[in-house]
C-alpha cells in the first residue's frame, strides 16, 4: 500500500477544526530523538518502571495471575519471555497480559492523576515483553516507555472526565494506543507503519468500570498490553487501518466521549512529557479514597488511637468517592478496595493500607467490619478529588478534625525514592527474597545503559 501521511488529507477526515492527530502522534513516536527530555522525566521514567516492576512480582503468586497463566497453558503458548515472578515462560503475547494482569492487580501502581489512567501497566508489560524477545537495550525500553506512556495520557487528557464518566475503564481504553506506541517505537516503525499501528489499536478499547471489584479489572491492563503489541507486530508485517482513526467522526475519540480537546494531545507535542506528572501509590487501592485513609492515618498516629476509642468517623468527599469506592460491605479483598468504609477502618486499625490490609481475611476480620460500620461518608461537591475533610468522634467526647488538600503520593506531597525502594521490597521480599530484590533494583537503576534486559528479566523470575 502506498504510504499517505499527507497531514492536509488526515485534517479533511476529521472536519474542520480537526488536527491530524493520528498522524501526528505517529510522527512523534517514530522521529522523537532518543531520551529528548530533560532529567525530570527520565527519573521519573525509572521510577515508574520500577514500582511497575515491583507491584508486579508481588501479585505474580495471586489466583488471577495463575488463572490467566492456565488459561494460556490450555493455548499452548511457546515459551518465549518471561513473566515477573514466576518460573514459567510464555509467548511475547501471554507475557504483556500477564504481567499486565499481575501488575495492575492489588491496585498499587502507579497514576497518571490528571486522568486517572496507570500508564506504567499498559505500556511497561508491552514493551518489556518485545524488548526481552527482541533483544532491545535499556536505552530502547526506557525510551519506549516514556513514549507510549505520553501517548496514552495525551489522548485520556483530551477526554477525561466525560469518557471515564460514561463507564470507561481509562486504563484499558487508552493504554492500548500506550502500548502500541511503544512496540511501534522498540520495532523502529517507520511513520507511516507507527500510524497503522495506533489505528488497529484504536479498534480495540478494553475495559468497563462495572468490573472494578473483581479480578477483570486488572484483566484491562493486561489485555490493553497485549492488543498494543499485537497491533505494532500486525502494522510491521503490512497490516493496514485508516490514517484518521483517532480523530474521524466515526473514529475512537468521538465515539468514546463528547469531549475531544484536541490541544490536550497537540501542545507541546514532544516538548511536554506526561510521565513528568507521574505518581506512585503508598496505598493499595483505588486513588480516589487515598485523602481519605491520609486522615484517618494521620489523626491515629497523633492521638494514638484504637478502634475502640471510636464512635464515629466522618467523610466528606469529592462525588467520585463514593460512585468509585461505596462498597459498604466488602466480602473479598479485590472488593475492600472499593470500598472507603473498608480502607479508612483499615487504616485506622494498622496506620497502614498496603497489600496486607485489603487481603480476604481483613476484610472479613471482626473488628474491621465493626468499625466500617461507624464510618460515615458524605458526598461534598466543594471537594476536590486529591481532597477529603476528616472528622472523628471518640468515645470520651474528643472531635478530632484535619483536611487533607493533597494526600501523601500525590504530586504535592511525592513518595521519595527511598520510600518507593520500601515499596518495592514490601511487594518483592515475600516472593523472591531481600537479596533478589535489591539486585533487581540496581538492575533498574541501570537500565539506560544496560545492553540488552535478559539480566534483569533473569533476576525478576521465580
Amino acid at each position: 500500500m502506498m504510504s499517505d501521511t499527507n497531514p492536509m488529507r488526515a485534517r479533511s477526515a476529521g472536519g474542520e477544526g480537526v488536527p491530524p492527530v493520528t498522524v501526528m502522534l505517529a510522527d512523534f513516536v517514530a522521529k522523537h530523538p532518543s531520551c529528548g527530555w530533560d532529567q525530570l522525566v527520565e527519573r521519573e521514567a525509572q521510577r515508574t518502571f520500577l514500582n511497575w516492576v515491583g507491584c508486579a512480582i508481588g501479585a505474580s503468586r495471586h489466583g488471577a495471575v495463575a488463572a490467566a497463566l492456565a488459561a494460556l497453558e490450555d493455548l499452548e503458548s511457546a515459551p518465549q519471555v518471561s513473566v515477573l515472578g514466576r518460573h514459567e515462560r510464555v509467548d511475547m503475547s501471554g507475557a504483556a497480559l500477564l504481567n499486565g494482569i499481575s501488575s495492575h492487580t492489588f491496585d498499587f501502581d502507579d497514576t497518571h492523576l490528571k486522568t486517572i489512567i496507570h500508564p506504567g501497566g499498559p505500556v511497561a508489560s508491552a514493551a518489556l515483553a518485545l524488548a526481552e524477545h527482541s533483544g532491545a537495550n535499556g536505552r530502547q525500553l526506557i525510551d519506549a516507555i516514556v513514549l507510549g506512556a505520553d501517548v496514552a495520557c495525551r489522548v485520556g487528557n483530551a477526554i477525561y472526565p466525560d469518557h471515564y464518566d460514561r463507564g470507561w475503564h481509562i486504563t484499558g481504553s487508552t493504554g492500548m494506543l500506550g502500548a502500541a506506541a511503544a512496540c511501534a517505537r522498540l520495532l523502529r516503525l517507520d511513520p507511516h507503519q507507527s500510524a497503522m499501528a495506533l489505528g488497529i489499536a484504536a479498534s480495540q478499547p478494553i475495559g468497563v468500570r462495572e468490573q472494578f471489584g473483581s479480578m477483570t479489572k486488572a484483566f484491562h491492563i493486561g489485555a490493553a498490553a497485549r492488543a498494543g503489541l499485537t497491533s505494532a507486530l500486525l502494522a510491521k508485517h503490512g497490516y493496514t487501518a485508516s490514517l484518521y482513526a483517532l480523530e474521524a467522526r466515526r473514529g475512537l475519540l468521538r465515539t468514546y466521549s463528547d469531549k475531544c480537546d484536541w490541544k490536550e494531545i497537540e501542545n507541546a507535542l514532544g516538548e511536554r512529557f506526561e510521565i513528568a506528572f507521574n505518581s506512585y501509590k503508598p496505598f493499595a487501592c483505588g486513588v480516589v479514597i487515598h485523602p481519605c485513609i491520609d486522615g484517618c492515618v494521620q489523626l491515629r498516629n497523633q492521638h494514638s488511637l484504637r478502634s475502640d476509642d471510636i464512635d464515629r468517623v466522618e467523610l466528606k468527599v469529592h462525588p467520585l468517592v463514593l460512585e468509585l469506592t461505596g462498597k459498604r460491605s466488602p466480602t473479598i479483598g479485590l472488593e475492600g478496595k472499593f470500598s472507603v468504609y473498608h480502607a479508612c477502618a483499615a487504616g485506622i486499625v494498622f496506620g497502614a493500607a498496603g497489600e496486607s490490609e485489603f487481603s480476604d481475611a481483613i476484610v472479613a476480620r471482626p473488628d474491621l467490619v465493626a468499625l466500617r460500620e461507624r464510618v460515615h461518608a458524605v458526598v461534598d461537591p466543594s471537594i476536590g478529588e486529591d481532597s477529603a475533610d476528616v472528622s472523628i468522634r471518640c468515645q470520651d467526647g474528643r472531635s478530632l478534625h484535619v483536611f487533607v488538600e493533597h494526600a501523601v503520593g500525590s504530586l504535592q506531597r511525592p513518595m521519595s525514592d527511598e520510600d518507593l525502594c520500601r515499596k518495592f521490597h514490601g511487594l518483592v521480599d515475600p516472593i523472591l527474597g531481600a537479596a533478589r530484590a535489591e539486585s533487581i533494583i540496581e538492575h533498574c537503576e541501570a537500565l539506560p545503559g544496560a545492553a540488552d534486559v535478559h539480566s534483569l528479566t533473569a533476576a525478576a523470575r521465580g
